[in-house]
Formats: C-alpha cells, sequence, structure tokens
C-alpha cells in the first residue's frame, strides 16, 4: 500500500527530545507538523544509524549564498534564504550592518514582508548603535549613539518583525533605549562594545538579555578589571551567543562559556556574510569591501574579521566532534534557546508533536543528509 504523500515516519533513528536522546526512535509527519501517532498507509523512511535533531535556529546571520540581506534584492534575499536552509537552518532571522537610518528604515520595510510572508523569522539590527572602539566590521562614520528616538524609528519602520538590537549599551542613551526594547519585547543585545563590569551588570538591570557574539568585539576578560565578558556570563537573564566557526573563538573560549553559562544559556550562530555556501573572494558588507580567503572573511581595510562563513551544521558538528559538547546539549543551543528568545518555541526548536516538521536527519559522523522545513524535504536523504 502506498504511503501518503503528506504522511512520513522517520523510523530507527536517534531522535533528539527535549527530554534526551531516544534510541531507536521515530518522528511521525502529518502535513506540515508533528504528530503524536501515525496516519494508515503512512510512508516510512528508515533512518537506522541517523540522528533526526530539531531544524536550527539562527538568530543572528548577514547573508549567504552570495547574497546580503543588508543590501540584496527580494530575489538575492530569498536565495541566501534558501542557502541556510539546505544546511539544516529552518529558522533564520536576517541581521543588517550598520548604515545610514533612512536606508536601514527602508530594508527593515523589505525584509518585513518575508517575514510576514514566513521565510525569515525577524530583523537583528546590528548597528548603527555601537561602539567606535569596538566597531569590527562596521562604518566608523556612519555610527551613532543609541537614541531611543532613531531606536524607535527602526522598530516602527519593522513593523512588528524588529526581534533584535545590538547596543553598545555605555553610549549616550545606551540604558534609556534598552528599556524602550524591553517594554516592546524587542530584545536588547550588549555587543560591539567597550562597556566596563559595571556598566554591563546596569544594562542587565535595565533589560538587556543576549550578548551578541560573546568574546569578539568587547574588551577581553582581566583579573582587575573584568569588563563585559565577566558580567555576561555570570548573570542567569544573559543568552550568550558563540560563533563556533573555529577562527572566531579558541576551543577553550567555547567551553569556557559553556562551563559558566550552561548549555540552557548558549546560543549557536553564524554571524555569516555573503560568502557563506558560496565561497571565496571579494564581497561588500554594508559599504566596506570585504575579502574571503580560504573561508575567512576579513576587511580589506584594517583586516578585522568581518563576519563568518559559517553554517549550522558545520558549527553543530564542530561542537560535537571537536569541541565534545554532549549532543543534547548543542540542540539546545542550536535549535531550542534561539526559539525561545525568538517567541516562536511553540512552532519551532524541538520535536514535540503540534510543532512544525522542521527537522535535520545526520549521519553517524553527524554529516548533513537531510533536511525538513514545515514538512517538505528541503533535502531528501539518500538512503542505502
Amino acid at each position: 500500500m502506498a504511503g501518503r504523500a503528506d504522511s512520513t515516519v522517520l523510523a530507527g533513528a536517534r531522535v533528539v527530545l527535549p527530554t534526551g536522546t531516544v534510541e531507536n526512535g521515530r518522528v511521525i509527519v502529518e502535513g506540515t507538523r508533528i504528530t503524536g501517532s501515525p496516519a494508515e498507509g503512512a510512508r516510512t523512511i528508515d533512518l537506522t544509524g541517523h540522528w533526526v535533531v530539531p531544524g536550527f535556529v539562527d538568530m543572528h546571520n548577514h547573508g549567504g549564498g552570495g547574497a546580503s540581506f543588508t543590501s540584496g534584492t527580494v530575489d538575492e534575499v530569498l536565495t541566501g534564504v534558501r542557502t541556510h536552509r539546505e544546511h539544516g537552518t529552518t529558522t533564520l532571522v536576517a541581521s543588517t550592518v550598520t548604515g545610514e537610518m533612512d536606508f536601514l528604515a527602508e530594508r527593515a520595510g523589505i525584509l518585513s514582508e518575508l517575514v510576514e510572508q514566513g521565510d525569515l523569522a525577524g530583523i537583528h539590527f546590528e548597528g548603527p548603535f555601537i561602539s567606535p572602539c569596538r566597531k569590527g566590521a562596521h562604518s566608523e562614520k556612519l555610527l551613532r549613539h543609541p537614541d531611543p528616538a532613531e531606536v524607535r524609528k527602526l522598530m516602527d519602520a519593522a513593523r512588528g518583525t524588529a526581534k533584535m538590537f545590538t547596543l553598545a549599551t555605555e553610549l549616550p542613551g545606551g540604558i534609556d533605549s534598552v528599556r524602550l526594547l524591553a517594554e516592546h519585547g524587542v530584545i536588547a543585545a550588549i555587543g560591539h562594545t567597550d562597556a566596563t563590569y559595571e556598566q554591563t551588570v546596569e544594562a542587565i538591570g535595565a533589560g538587556a538579555t543576549v550578548a551578541t557574539h560573546l568574546f569578539n568585539a568587547m574588551p577581553p576578560f582581566a583579573h582587575r578589571d573584568p569588563g563585559p565578558i565577566a558580567a555576561l556570563l555570570e548573570d542567569e537573564r544573559i543568552t550568550v551567543e558563540l560563533i563556533n566557526d573555529g577562527t572566531h573563538l579558541h576551543p577553550a573560549a567555547l567551553q569556557l562559556a559553556y562551563h559558566h553559562a550552561g548549555a540552557a544559556r548558549v546560543a549557536l550562530i553564524t554571524d555569516a556574510m555573503d560568502a557563506a555556501g558560496f565561497g571565496d573572494g571579494l564581497y561588500q558588507l554594508g559599504p566596506l569591501a570585504v575579502e574571503v580567503k580560504d573561508g575567512v572573511a576579513r576587511l580589506v581595510e584594517g583586516n578585522s574579521i568581518a563576519g563568518s562563513t559559517l553554517t549550522l551544521d558545520t558549527a553543530f558538528r564542530r561542537a560535537v566532534t571537536l569541541d565534545r559538547i554532549p549532543v543534547e546539549d548543542v540542540v539546545q543551543s542550536i535549535s531550542a534557546n534561539p526559539a525561545r528568545l525568538l517567541g516562536v518555541y511553540d512552532k519551532v526548536g524541538s520535536l514535540d508533536p503540534g510543532k512544525d516538521a522542521d527537522l535535520v536527519v545526520l549521519d553517524a559522523d553527524f554529516a548533513l543528509k537531510g533536511v525538513m522545513r514545515k514538512g517538505e524535504w528541503v533535502i531528501e536523504p539518500e538512503l542505502g
């Protein structure tokens, strides 16, 4: 009997659930959702020797597939989205980089339409409200203090789709901007900051809840001047973003973050730019020229790291095989935690019945073999 086209049982795999890993488990897909019991005549796919994990959720991503979320056309943005889906990211927030306020407001309008039609999960504004001391790959001449009125302008332009702002909260207007964002349910993230420990503690008290790519674009830890890193790691209200590409972080820094924050407070991100899933060459990140060589993106002028070429399947595999992070902890960091922060855990972030059928199939070595989004295969596993 032929199985129903919209009813599938993925059987025999190690299935990672919020309660732990189930050996010889199964995931049942009915239409666009995961369900608790199969329909009569459902198609069964034998995934013995594989893992099934929730679709990845990337809350900090600037582009991919040769396309920029900051400057690309709608079709180009969708190319970037598809590129990351093919690497397991079934839920993605589009991040912008520093630009003129009117330009960013215009981009917010374009990206918000893609959020409204379900292609994106929201917008993250990284800049222009950041410190010139820790600007990284942002144009210094376009930076500005985080004026709450200007923050509100971008929120309004995004029509309710703004999910996160990265701020140097020590700058004038920083604390008031954090309070504004918190009042409207938008994540205030501390990043590209030159804040002291005490200033960071104040921002957390005002409502900041995320550390933008912890360790990067902030003062290093020192035993008499611990800076923002200590404050962000020690406070249980903060989720720390980590870029696990082997370039942004030494493995010991990743281990330190997991040890002190715990898996429940880590969000693995890509901070990807156009070259992710595309290749080496010359690119633009906002107004700045970037050269990607051997998979590492750096500004042509100044040589600062300029985002990454990372995809989350690589981040997952590195975390498990090289960093020896337990699979269940990596799943929490790459799916559940960012989904909760974005307010979409009722739909994605785990393999619970009732949620969207967003999942990733990995082989025994944690190489990606299949991706499903809303019950449709983006990449269908090719099995024996």
